[in-house]
């Protein structure tokens, strides 16, 4: 391969390992970000000048930046250093997600260059078109392990997917073999998911095999991704860095993102720790993890990285709090305190200065993007046995003086009736409690009265409301209705999975004369709340939020809609399945079956990961979200000691997990789908009405419905279909005291964040033991965690409340049919489940069974609704009053 800047860089086989600066890349590089953003191009360029001069062969430039035009900024920062001979020497890396940004760069960067990156991920015709330009530019290109499936997670995958785009841009583009490079993906190991152990000798083999196989390709990939499960012990990243270069180099690795500090000398590292590296990276023993882990709590002292850690300890104890709050250190913290209190002339002052002036840097940070939440619920740990430490001390001098200290505001919080998610309640009490405001969360299952009464006890200045199921937003706007009735005045705050700002303005704050404001975050509730409180601030504020509803009220009433067609008419274009030519498999199981004491560590092996970042306001796709970088470090943090509780959770049997199953005949009956208490199909155990697609569809698409894939009673066809309710959180609440007790927010929600992990992970377990053994209509099927992940298997498992199926009062009769509280599962009366950490839905297996949005409906489905279900219209609209259009 000959690329070139202004000077030539040749790499063959006999070239050593190539290192390509990153630092010039806006989402690498905080600082580099800065400078961009700021218009500072000359510091930029002396950026790139220190790459080069640290011995950067190459230099990756980005300039993906949302508050940036990145096609100008690509083209102005690549002009200036071309006029910079000794950074335009080395070749440059144009790094973009854009197409248009990398083709920009391509017609103005000097000598040969190289595009990062094109894939298959948007099918073969953009990647051809892609990669004849980059030719026809001169460029060489990498190429991700990507495709129309996403990333390549296996050697099989990595290697079907390289000799497919190999074969492609050889064959159809005539693309020199030499100036591709190959980056088949490097994903963290030694996480404690299986699945994950052989992901370094994947990479590693489907390194040689490209080198072999596919003639003067190259091989590329980003080295500290391997290590990240051990991130805060350099010298153990360091081990596992060394160890896997050390063999990836010799299958054929070409060149790669490392970090020299974090990069050694094979022969001259600790030979037990040698050993230990190389057992995971080569994923040579079952134990491997288990005992690097293990060596490295021992080895972690040894390195320099513990020793420069305690420099802190040296500061004044000021700047001591505020290090341990910043960084959410608990260790010294009532030594710290104790000390401090010692040195202030009253207790509260310690809260009023030091500890306030550390949360505000917390404030400060977490506002401008520059800590994120896991960090700030941590400083919250910190904080409170700061000051759990000091109430006694101001109690003693409060019933001396009378005097107390006063927040910014007093704010009650409730999960409302019915509901009993609080996740994310609790996450925006502890961001509003590190700024100040004196918090009183109720809990969950909360009435309207109980809500109203505490917060006139109490003199609340603001009123705030969570809430997951949709039968929520109803009880809202009761308690909006009841605030206006008893004349309140406190502003409302609204939050939640179900809420939006559309339901807020259209459907809850008309009902109360008060300012009601939707809260979708917890990184926007402390200015909300400021700003409400804030006496300069609040009248515009308030003004502000009362326009924007009104237009959003206006636009809502005029809007058209979407075209919905009559009933008839949807069910005359519903999906037809070929019933004449499809027998549909008899369960091996006919009935009911319980599974209690599920194994923790085998349901650990199922857990999507993705969902837990969301908890913790992370966004970004799992496992690229370690690597973003921007959350990557923080998403890295959260996980490893997400990893660590999970352990700890299996090890001390936390939490109990139970589940259900019932397989049962079925057939449709328009568009209910009946369950038969036995083969004679007789008697009806159980119907789930089912809605159907209302809107006007595209041409030759059907307007679905669940009944569509269960063969219809009149057809003669024995039919079967199943349900199942699942939980992983019995005996929860004994630790979530424990936590409580220490004031120990973070891990409380840890803890409820992997409960919910592993009641999923439970639902895709079972369903899979359903598909091969309780059914059996799919035995022979070996898909692995990231394939069921991404739903590859046979049939669906609709889930009330969810799109395809949105009314929830179907649970009533489910979890009486399968005995639910028998496992330890109930629901309350707006149908959520307890355990909150619960799944429930049902089974469908035909081979075409797929998952859609039923979307807005018309009366006449709910007349229908109603009448299928003998029920009254108005008790039918509040059913459905999330689906009615």
């Amino acid at each position: 391969m000959h690329l070139a800047g202004l000077e030539p860089l040749t790499i063959d086989d006999d070239s050593l390992f190539v290192n390509v600066g990153e630092r010039t890349n806006v989402t690498g590089s905080r600082a580099f970000a800065k400078l961009i953003l700021a218009g500072d191009y000359a510091g930029a360029v002396e950026v790139a000048r220190q790459q080069v001069q640290s011995g950067a062969q190459i230099i990756d430039v980005n300039m993906d930046e949302a508050m940036l035009d990145s096609r100008a900024a690509m083209v102005r920062f690549l002009n200036l250093i071309a006029g910079e001979p000794d950074i335009a020497r080395v070749p440059v890396m144009i790094d973009s997600s854009k197409w248009s940004v990398i083709e920009a760069g391509l017609k103005c960067v000097q000598g040969k260059p190289v595009v990062n990156s094109i894939s298959m991920k948007e099918g073969e015709a953009e990647f051809l078109r892609q990669a004849t330009l980059v030719k026809r530019y001169g460029a060489a290109a990498i190429v991700m392990a990507f495709d129309e499936k996403g990333q390549a997670d296996t050697f099989e995958r990595k290697v079907q997917i390289s000799q497919r785009a190999y074969e492609l841009l050889t064959r159809k583009v005539g693309f020199p073999a030499e100036d591709i490079i190959f980056d088949p993906n490097i994903f963290a190991i030694a996480t404690g998911i299986e699945e994950h152990n052989n992901y370094a000798v994947d990479f590693i083999n489907a390194t040689r095999w490209i080198r072999q196989h596919l003639p003067h390709a190259k091989v590329s990939g980003g080295v500290s991704n391997v290590s990240f499960s051990f991130r805060g012990n350099d010298p153990v990243r360091e081990a596992i860095h060394t160890v896997f270069l050390y063999h990836a180099i010799k299958a054929g690795m070409t060149m790669g993102i490392v970090n020299a500090g974090q990069l050694g000398v094979y022969d001259e590292l600790d030979p037990v720790l040698r050993e230990l590296a190389e057992d995971i990276v080569l994923n040579r023993r079952p134990d491997a993890t288990e005992r690097l882990v293990a060596f490295a709590e021992t080895y972690k002292a040894k390195g320099k990285a513990s020793v420069e850690d305690e420099a802190w300890r040296g500061g004044s104890v000021e700047a001591r709090l505020s290090h341990a709050l910043v960084k959410g250190i608990t260790a010294y913290i009532i030594e710290d305190t104790e000390e401090a209190r010692r040195q202030y002339a009253r207790p509260i002052q310690v809260i009023e200065g030091p500890l306030m002036a550390g949360m505000n840097v917390v404030g400060d940070l977490f506002g401008a993007g520059k800590m994120f939440l896991p960090q700030v619920v941590k400083s919250a740990r910190v904080m409170k046995q700061a000051v759990a430490h000091l109430v006694p001390f101001i109690e003693a001098e409060k019933a001396k003086s009378g005097e107390a200290s006063k927040p910014k505001g007093t704010i009650v919080m409730a999960t409302v009736k019915g509901d009993v998610h609080d996740i994310g309640k609790n996450i925006v009490g502890v961001v509003l409690q590190c700024n100040n405001f004196d918090v009183i969360d109720l809990g969950v299952m909360v009435p309207a009265r109980k809500i109203l009464d505490t917060a006139i006890e109490r003199k609340a200045d603001i009123v705030g409301l969570s809430g997951l199921i949709t039968p929520s937003l109803e009880e809202m706007a009761h308690v909006a209705q009841e605030m206006q009735r008893l004349g309140m005045h406190q502003p409302l705050l609204i939050g939640g999975a179900t809420t939006s700002r559309v339901h807020t303005a259209v459907k809850i704050a008309p009902g109360y004369a008060g300012v009601t404001v939707y809260v979708p975050d917890a990184s926007r509730a402390v200015g909300v709340a400021s700003n409400l409180l804030s006496d300069e601030l609040k009248s515009a504020y308030v003004a502000e939020v009362a326009g924007d509803y009104e237009k959003i009220r206006i636009q809502h009433a005029n809007r058209k809609g979407p075209a919905l067609i009559a009933l008839d008419a949807a069910r005359a274009n519903a999906f037809r399945a070929d019933w004449a030519h499809y027998t549909p498999p008899r369960p091996e199981l006919i009935g009911r079956r319980e599974f209690k004491h599920a194994d923790l560590a085998e349901l650990a092996r199922y857990v999507d990961w993705g969902p837990f970042f969301q908890t913790w306001e992370l966004s970004g796709p799992f496992p690229a979200i370690l690597d973003d970088p921007i959350v990557g470090e923080s998403a890295r943090g959260v996980y490893a000691e997400g990893l660590a509780m999970l352990k700890r959770i299996i090890d001390g049997r936390w939490l109990t997990a139970n589940g259900v199953v019932g397989l049962l005949p079925a057939n449709a009956n328009g568009d209910d789908i009946e369950f038969y208490a036995d083969a004679s199909r007789t008697t009806v155990a159980l119907t789930w009405r089912n809605l159907r697609q209302q809107n006007q569809r595209p041409s030759g698409k059907p307007n679905y419905c669940l009944a569509d894939f269960v063969a219809p009673k009149d057809s003669g066809i024995a039919d079967y279909a199943g349900m199942f309710a699942v939980t992983a959180g019995l005996d929860i609440e004994k630790k979530l005291a424990e936590f409580e007790g220490k004031r120990d927010d973070y891990s409380a929600i840890m803890l409820k964040a992997l409960a919910d992990r592993l009641a999923e992970a439970f639902a895709e377990w079972l369903h899979r033991m359903v598909r091969r053994e309780l059914w059996g209509y799919a035995k022979t099927e070996t898909l692995g965690t990231e394939a069921l992940i991404r739903e590859e298997y046979r049939g669906i498992r609709p889930a009330p409340g969810y799109p395809a199926c949105p009314e929830h009062s179907v649970k009533s009769p489910l979890f009486e049919f399968l005995q639910a509280p028998r496992i330890g599962m109930s629901i309350t009366e707006s149908y959520a489940m307890l355990p909150a950490a619960s799944v429930s839905g049902f089974y469908l297996a035909h081979p075409q069974a797929t998952y859609f949005a039923v979307g807005k409906i018309g009366d006449d489905q709910v007349a229908d609704f109603a009448q299928r279900a003998s029920c009254t219209q108005a008790q039918a609209r509040r059913l459905l009053t999330a689906s009615i259009a």
